[in-house]
């Protein structure tokens, strides 16, 4: 039999609802689902598990399924078709929908995360790296405490549909201290009063005009940035992407944790040089990009940071190297001028369980002679060693 799937908004019912809930025999839905719209003459049971409701589901004459908004949109639909029963599917607007209507944004541009049924870290990072993002399945407190560190404004949609339907916009210290009634989504935004650039792509925008960029797109201080070679395999070994956090330690211009922004991931760049956070802020707003800056020895910040997925560190000694083998990341690259690091370093990663591999990076560039003929110049090798686990 067919299953009917109607998303209910709380005040009115899509087009075609009215017929299938006359003529079911079952209505599953929330109790304020069922009080609202469950005609008496069907049997009703409380959404619960989808694994207890599917014999009942598909042995019901007609079975009608009451969700919230769109019921397609990170929805039961999934949980039911995945069970391999076969659907209709009536749907209202969804929670995200209705919240960016009330503050009057536009949806193109937004990213929307699931931290219900997958890891909330990774939903955490998303909203550490994109400027804006509807987040659905965690609390404003506990999205607001992670995000210390970041410039955030929540949009939060309470009880939506429902008597007590509100929708408040606040600051993240006040998103941490306020006690929040039955949350639907938070929008985390960035700029909350900006219009964002039109796109072509709904969510986050790809990257466009490729990586590895020239040392001179980017603010720097004379030979204090990585080549573009170095950032090749670096941005290869770390493998930044959307839901990742990585650090940039001993960032330097940043470019390193720019590029990993411009690809998708979270970046915190730790440099101690007041000078050099100025143009990791800049190289960041140049390229659109959002990294947090701490500007400290990452010995003395370590312990307030969050968690890494991956760590580049293009500046520190031994002891720089050993503190990051205990935070956890996956991936930690080191980028070494100085082969009598090698050893060390070596040793370091691999007494903190990480498999160990590395090279030697020896570039000769062409360039141009007074007369128009070429010839290569080599560049100071640099050795970059990494370990995985």
């Amino acid at each position: 039999m067919t299953v009917t799937v109607i998303g209910v908004d709380g005040k009115t019912l899509p087009a075609g609802a009215s017929a299938a809930l006359g003529e079911a025999d079952l209505v599953v839905g929330t109790r304020r689902q069922l009080d609202a719209h469950a005609p008496d003459t069907a049997r009703t049971i409380e959404l619960g598990s989808i694994e207890s409701l599917v014999t009942d589901l598909t042995v019901a004459a007609h079975a009608v399924v009451l969700a919230d908004g769109d019921p397609g949109f990170f929805g039961v639909v999934r949980s039911l078709r995945e069970k391999n029963v076969r659907l209709t599917v009536l749907p209202a607007v969804s929670s995200v929908q209705r919240v960016l209507a009330a503050i009057g944004r536009p949806s193109d541009d937004v990213v929307v995360v699931n931290a219900v049924d997958t890891d909330t870290v990774r939903a955490l990072n998303v909203c550490r790296a994109r400027p804006a993002v509807a987040v659905l399945g965690l609390s404003p407190a506990a999205l607001a405490l992670a995000l210390r560190g970041w410039r955030r404004t929540l949009v939060v949609a309470e009880d939506l549909g429902g008597p007590d339907e509100k929708v408040s916009t606040v600051d993240a210290a006040e998103g941490a201290s306020r006690t929040w009634g039955e949350v639907n989504v938070v929008v985390c935004l960035a700029e909350a009063e900006r219009v964002p650039a039109r796109g072509w792509i709904a969510g986050a925008q790809p990257t466009s005009d490729g990586w590895a960029l020239p040392e001179d797109d980017f603010s720097h201080r004379d030979g204090m940035v990585t080549s573009p070679e170095l950032r090749a395999l670096a941005l290869a070994r770390l493998a930044p992407a959307p839901g990742t956090l990585v650090w940039d330690v001993g960032a330097g211009s940043g470019a390193l944790g720019v590029e990993c922004a411009r690809l998708g991931a979270a970046v915190l760049a730790v440099e101690r040089d007041p000078m050099q956070c100025l143009r990791i802020m800049a190289n960041a707003s140049h390229y659109g990009v959002d990294v947090r800056v701490v500007e400290a020895e990452l010995l003395a910040a370590i312990s307030g940071l969050p968690a890494p997925d991956s760590v580049f560190i293009g500046g520190g000694g031994e002891a720089v190297v050993r503190a990051c083998t205990t935070v956890g990341a996956a991936r930690i690259v080191v980028a070494l001028a100085s082969i009598d690091r090698v050893g060390p370093t070596r040793s370091a990663l691999k007494s903190a369980d990480y498999r160990v591999d590395g090279c030697q990076l020896s570039v000769a560039r062409m360039t141009e002679n007074s007369d128009g003929s070429t010839r290569l110049a080599a560049d100071d090798p640099v050795t970059l060693v990494w370990g995985v686990r």
